[in-house]
């Protein structure tokens, strides 16, 4: 009854606005790891080809290279998109609320601007550059990128700690202090757990590629390699990754312990509470499924059993998620810790091994874990933002303006027909993108599978490979 008569106050335009921005978080974050965490990969891949003089390596990151510019140049339609929704389906957010928290916007832009010209220097650079040049040159390239996520954290991060700012008698902000709106008491917590899932994901996803083709019976030094630089890179992160996500759990329970209690779905502020994976939270706040370890969720928050968590009902009905969005955020946020236990575990797996005999796992289980280690920290990552924007509901600045007060007043109707452009825009974009990848693979199998430049007279000048070294002359017919 309480979920009814709080719908019944919401604006129709709020389902579109909101379904719309969803969509294009969710498809736009599968593309975030690549960009923020790729960039640094690929020049670990080149510095060891460098200092090594391994053609192979330098052929790795030559190849990264090409799949990190199609990434980026896909990723910049995704995020621009993003960035005209904020003003086209929330301007009540924008015109209140811009002047604090807008400069977050602006350092992603300067970011975004920043990387592009970095990557199209380094993809030109190869072949034309001296080695050393080339290599320096690309080195701010993954500065660049961690400055566009330092951007757009620093705006979430007040949208769910929001300071800096005074209000005035009309309820508009005033007094801005911008170093205040941007460090808030929740971001380094958040940037770091943030960035390091993203340093995580984009090693398991690049070494997926590897591990499945390692499954396929192609063990060979390019395989080899291929997998062990990104894997190893994000099964040193993994751990971090852990200790990092307790810190910002255990900032969620004292900053916005109404998020907290969605995330463990406690009912009633109480000391000794239990801790659920998984289960249903019910509108009268009892739970059904899920398996309960008594106390657990008090020794997790505080590490006493007495420690007092706070429960949703702490709130009244109107300032707190409904029973349905806490259990889904339980179920993210359980989601998310489950997978990433997983992943620590895969990673000791190889390190153990790694550090023990200086071998690879002969297992083909590990490599088949390997392989879906990278699509499984993509859920996380879902699962990750799914937890921190619906925990939130229903504010979207936290305590401050719900997301009501936030939405156009564009009819209903035109939101869900600009939602369906959206949807076949992207289903084209995200197509091309996969079609653009599978030609690189096909071409790079084919430069492989010929050992060696061909004449161009026997070679169409569709299929030449890609068979020269990264640096030198070229050979005759080669691409550039």
């Amino acid at each position: 009854m309480h979920t009814v008569l709080l719908l019944a106050d919401v604006p129709a335009q709020t389902l579109p606005a909101r379904s719309m921005m969803a969509f294009t978080l969710v498809t736009h974050i599968i593309l975030v790891p690549l960009g923020v965490a790729l960039p640094l990969i690929t020049l670990i891949m080149h510095g060891y080809g460098l200092r090594h003089r391994d053609t192979t390596a330098l052929l790795l990151a030559r190849r990264w290279s090409a799949v990190m510019a199609v990434q980026f140049a896909i990723g910049v339609v995704t995020g621009t998109v993003l960035s005209f929704e904020f003003g086209l389906l929330w301007p009540g957010m924008m015109g209140r609320w811009g002047d604090v928290f807008g400069l977050g916007f602006g350092v992603e832009g300067w970011g975004f601007f920043l990387e592009a010209v970095l990557i199209a220097v380094y993809l030109y650079g190869w072949r034309r550059l001296p080695a050393r040049t080339h290599f320096l040159v690309a080195l701010p390239l993954p500065f660049a990128a961690l400055l566009g996520a330092f951007g757009i954290i620093a705006a979430n991060s007040w949208m769910n700690t929001p300071r800096g700012f005074t209000l005035d008698a009309a309820g508009n902000p005033v007094d801005v202090d911008v170093r205040r709106a941007i460090f808030t008491p929740i971001f380094g917590p958040e940037y770091w757990h943030f960035v390091v899932a993203m340093f995580v994901t984009a090693g398991y996803v690049t070494a997926g590629v590897y591990a499945t083709g390692w499954l396929r019976g192609r063990r060979d030094r390019y395989h080899r390699l291929g997998f062990m630089i990104p894997f190893t890179f994000a099964a040193v992160f993994t751990p971090v990754q852990f200790v990092l996500g307790d810190s910002i759990a255990r900032q969620v329970f004292h900053k916005q312990p109404v998020k907290f209690a969605a995330m463990e779905i406690v009912w009633k502020t109480d000391t000794h509470v239990p801790e659920y994976l998984f289960g249903r939270l019910h509108a009268d706040g009892t739970v059904s499924g899920g398996i309960k370890i008594p106390q657990l969720d008090s020794i997790l928050a505080g590490f006493r059993p007495d420690t007092k968590v706070t429960g949703l009902t702490a709130v009244p009905a109107s300032d707190r998620p409904t029973t349905a969005q806490a259990t889904l955020v339980h179920w993210t946020f359980d989601i998310m810790v489950g997978i990433g236990s997983l992943l620590l575990l895969l990673a000791l797996w190889y390190g153990v091994l790694w550090l023990w005999r200086r071998r690879l796992p002969v297992s083909p289980w590990f490599f088949r874990g390997a392989a879906c280690a990278g699509v499984a920290s993509v859920v996380a990552v879902e699962c990750g933002w799914i937890t921190t924007e619906v925990g939130r509901q229903p504010w979207i600045v936290y305590q401050n303006m719900r997301v009501a007060e936030a939405v156009t007043a564009t009819r209903s109707a035109s939101l869900w027909i600009m939602f369906a452009l959206v949807v076949v825009v992207y289903v084209f974009v995200f197509g091309s993108f996969l079609v653009v990848l599978l030609k690189m693979r096909t071409r790079w199998r084919l430069a492989d599978a010929g050992g060696g430049p061909r004449p161009p007279e026997e070679t169409p000048q569709a299929e030449l490979p890609e068979t020269d070294t990264p640096y030198g002359p070229r050979s005759t017919g080669s691409r550039p």
